[in-house]
């Protein structure tokens, strides 16, 4: 019987580059369509970020693919700073932004792979704490990460948005233990 969905050991993880581009914005598509469809409708909107956006990020900051096959399959942006939602930080972290999985051609675990390859990224950049955040009143997503080691540190209102609407969010971070 062949599984429709490829074994967490087949995930490949690489930088993305200008031509992943169209791919990005299909994970990120695809992950509001599907936010949609379970009620949440205030976090992601389709086609609320282009390959302008995505191109943005590959040249100022990082962002990590997933593949499996020739496919990407999932993908999340790494930045060294976010004032926007911390303001200065008096100890260095890596942000994690826009984690998106493929959850029609990955298994359930995909997601916390793809943030614990995250978080051994920003141990390699010698940075102790992981940060966040998310949608203030999404609680699913918010216990999903409280469930992969993170704390409510705060909350953050009225955090510009790329492509929107200010929105307030609640802060998350993790200390990475060496």
């Amino acid at each position: 019987m062949n599984d429709p969905h490829p074994h967490l050991d087949d995930l490949r993880f690489r930088l993305a580059g200008d031509a992943d581009l169209a791919s990005l914005v299909r994970l990120r598509d695809d992950a509001a369509r599907r936010l949609h469809a379970l009620g949440v409708t205030g976090q992601w909107q389709p086609g609320e970020l282009g390959e302008d956006h995505f191109g943005r990020i590959v040249e100022t900051g990082e962002v990590w693919l997933a593949e499996a096959g020739c496919r990407a399959v999932g993908a999340w942006e790494l930045w060294w700073q976010d004032e926007d939602a911390w303001g200065p930080q008096p100890v260095p972290a890596g942000y994690v932004h826009r984690l998106m999985v493929d959850r029609a051609r990955t298994p359930p675990g995909t997601g916390r792979r793809l943030l614990r390859a995250a978080e051994r990224r920003v141990a390699e950049a010698g940075r102790t704490l992981v940060r966040l955040d998310c949608l203030a009143g999404n609680e699913p997503l918010t216990a999903y990460y409280l469930d992969a080691g993170y704390r409510v540190v705060g909350r953050k209102e009225g955090k510009p948005q790329p492509g929107g609407t200010p929105k307030s969010f609640t802060l998350l971070e993790k200390a990475l233990v060496g």
